[in-house]
């Protein structure tokens, strides 16, 4: 028997996976142990964050067991979110005040809001290690192919990375040969909607140099000028 079920036709949403979504089982597993383990965390599958209606889809890898696994909010909580955040603030695709909370057992909270943009997660759960299976990638892809669907403003999705991006192309019916992914590249894609790519925010890849600050900051103002036209 297969440990991931393909999930119900009727339960696909733009919306997201159900808090007890039953379809990785695997996943299932480390959402109840993390549950009894943290009970005053999230331990759900994240829903995506941002106006529907918005031109940019940033899409990352998964939650982080500590961080949106906790906060219930995509890149929140862990050092991805910290670079993230500060490069949307600065090119103005987010207002407010981002909170990391990691000191606190429970994410206190912030006024944080997107402008223009929405982000989600190619696996809404949290994976052991944080890497998700190739099964698990897949059977989270028809909630990202409806958030694609729903999103009828949509000009431009940046991946964060090869994963997101293999992913972004799979929910769009789209072969991955056609479109290589290189970090600061552009992919155009059937119907004129604009793929971009960035290397992971990960601390991994900024503590190793793999990706600078500047160097994401270009890549996501490139998402944004694509966005824009």
């Amino acid at each position: 028997m297969s440990a991931v079920r393909a999930p119900a036709a009727k339960a696909v949403t733009a919306d997201g996976p159900a808090r007890d979504c039953p379809h990785c089982l695997r996943l299932v597993e480390f959402r109840h142990a993390n549950r009894r383990e943290f009970p005053g965390w999230h331990n759900a599958p994240v829903p995506s964050f941002g106006d529907i209606a918005a031109p940019l889809l940033i899409i990352g890898l998964a939650p982080g067991l500590k961080g949106a696994n906790r906060s219930g909010r995509p890149f929140t909580g862990d050092y991805a979110g910290d670079l993230l955040y500060a490069t949307l603030l600065k090119l103005g695709l987010a207002e407010g005040r981002y909170v990391a909370g990691r000191d606190n057992d429970v994410w206190p909270g912030d006024e944080l809001r997107l402008v223009g943009a929405r982000i989600t997660n190619a696996v809404r759960c949290v994976p052991p290690a944080n890497k998700p299976l190739p099964a698990e990638i897949t059977g989270c892809r028809p909630f990202l192919a409806a958030e694609l669907a729903a999103m009828k403003n949509l000009r431009c999705v940046l991946a964060l990375g090869r994963v997101a991006h293999d992913a972004a192309l799979a929910a769009i019916g789209v072969k991955r040969a056609a479109h290589p992914f290189g970090h600061g590249t552009a992919h155009k894609l059937p119907g004129g909607l604009m793929l971009a790519d960035s290397y992971h925010c990960s601390r991994y890849n900024t503590n190793t140099g793999v990706l600078t600050p500047a160097m994401f900051e270009r890549a996501v103002a490139a998402a944004k000028r694509l966005s824009a036209t």
